[in-house]
């Protein structure tokens, strides 16, 4: 009835908000309505109402869409994506991650480590710079300047790249102040 669904409506838009306190700030990624969406997918996946995707659910909802040679590796594959237990939270995570284009944070931080092979947990802007602007992908002077605009560098020129990593994987905290 119209009255019932109001009101899940009006306590799913609370759930929201009281994740956003939480610590992880995924569920800002999103429309309210995206969250829902996201809700009810995870929900058809969750075959065992458990709250948690595990490789039974995952074979189970393949089976469903009439793929039923899906092996354990690729299944275990998928699980390994969320690092632990693949609750709501971290199933929005991967999606986020997914559709916003970024890495995983230690996915960013293993590419800077090539750039610093002394484990000092800096790499010098100038340098940086040249390569971004000479490799693979060339960034133009102003794409370099736009991310470095919210890069922690020293006075030294170097840039506290696991910082800078953070600031991509989960947003500036000076923004959100």
């Amino acid at each position: 009835t119209l009255l019932s669904l109001q009101a899940s409506k009006k306590a799913a838009a609370k759930r929201g908000k009281t994740a956003q306190r939480g610590s992880s700030n995924v569920f800002s990624m999103f429309e309210q309505s995206q969250i829902q969406e996201f809700k009810e997918a995870f929900g058809c996946i969750d075959q065992n109402r458990d709250g948690v995707i595990n490789k039974s659910d995952l074979k189970e909802t393949y089976g469903q869409l009439g793929k039923l040679n899906v092996s354990d590796e690729e299944l275990e594959s998928m699980l390994a994506e969320g690092k632990g237990p693949i609750n709501f939270t971290v199933f929005l995570t991967l999606f986020g991650e997914k559709l916003n284009g970024t890495d995983p944070e230690e996915t960013i931080l293993a590419a800077f480590k090539l750039f610093d092979p002394n484990g000092t947990g800096v790499v010098n802007k100038d340098e940086f710079k040249r390569l971004l602007m000479n490799q693979a992908d060339k960034f133009t002077a102003e794409e370099v300047d736009q991310a470095f605009s919210v890069a922690p560098i020293d006075v030294a020129g170097n840039i506290d790249y696991k910082s800078l990593c953070y600031i991509i994987t989960h947003g500036d905290e000076k923004e959100e102040a």
